[in-house]
């Protein structure tokens, strides 16, 4: 049965869309506000800190063009980030194809030290929530977030005049 607009489940907890969007939300703020504090104490961007995300978490080496359209920057802009990580040895640049002129991006391990101390905080939060869930119950929480990253990936809005 889909959920109406006013749904709650059986202990009375809110799941209507705009109970979810509320705590989509702040959830989104938590992390932002996590994030950019990283973001500070390395002297990068926000931007730089999705870049290395999108690096650490790609599925086959990531490429500048890859890590364009992912981040929806331009080519000046992607290669201004990826040169500020270079510089602060978050990431290093290879040629590791039979082409020559492919360059992959690689995630530092000294990068990755750093990023998980500082994470540490993030990844204890996260643990203390799971432990208040069943087995069955985060089997479902992961679908319902990975059925949600895979619409918002979808959902690309066209630049402006």
């Amino acid at each position: 049965m889909a959920p109406t607009e006013d749904s709650t489940d059986e202990s009375g907890t809110a799941t209507d869309l705009q109970s979810f969007a509320v705590q989509l939300r702040r959830m989104n703020g938590e992390l932002n506000r996590v994030v950019h504090a990283f973001a500070a104490g390395q002297n990068l961007h926000a931007t730089d800190v999705q870049a290395l995300s999108a690096i650490l978490d790609a599925d086959e080496p990531m490429t500048p063009g890859r890590l364009r359209t992912h981040l929806g920057l331009t080519s000046g802009a992607v290669t201004a980030c990826l040169d500020r990580l270079e510089r602060a040895g978050h990431i290093r640049r290879s040629r590791e194809s039979q082409d020559r002129r492919v360059v992959h991006l690689h995630y530092e391990n000294s990068a990755r030290s750093a990023a998980r101390a500082f994470f540490q905080p993030l990844a204890v939060a996260t643990e203390s929530a799971r432990a208040l869930f069943d087995t069955e119950e985060l089997t479902v929480v992961m679908r319902f977030l990975t059925a949600l990253n895979e619409e918002l990936s979808d959902v690309r809005r066209p630049p402006s005049p």
